[in-house]
């Protein structure tokens, strides 16, 4: 019987350890940051409270939409906020794909002169995203 206990106290002694590691804690913090980020900036694409969005569009492609950019940026703005909550829920899966949407974004970046900072930037982002797909490999208990 004193065993069972001891086993048990095992059992939760090493999730408490598990929590306090530096893997766990920076996989919960990028986990956080990857789910936040996306939906308030995929939200904002409909209120325009932090930014004009619209200008992060290459001219070329609004010409390709027929001069709907914005409303191609409203379909961007629920892709990230489905991103957002993809790495809520399933950050193995997901935080791959918010790496690659941001790969995507640097690409769109690289054609408007003048926010090669702005692409550098999402290109770090991206790499972290891509951290967070490998944290997940080993903390993610979903």
């Amino acid at each position: 019987m004193a065993q069972a206990f001891s086993s048990s106290a095992g059992i939760a002694s090493a999730r408490s350890e598990s929590v306090s590691a530096p893997g766990y804690q920076a996989f919960q913090i990028l986990r956080t940051g990857f789910t936040v980020a996306p939906i308030v900036a995929g939200l904002d694409k409909f209120f325009h409270l932090l930014v004009n969005w619209d200008q992060y569009l290459p001219a070329f492609v609004n010409n390709l939409t027929g001069s709907h950019g914005h409303q191609l940026m409203l379909a961007v703005g629920v892709i990230e906020i489905v991103a957002g909550l993809g790495v809520a829920f399933k950050p193995r899966l997901f935080a791959y794909v918010v790496s690659a949407w941001l790969l995507l974004i640097v690409v769109n970046l690289l054609m408007i002169p003048g926010y090669f900072d702005v692409a550098l930037r999402d290109f770090g982002l991206s790499l972290a995203a891509l951290a967070l797909a490998r944290l997940s490999q080993e903390y993610d208990r979903s």
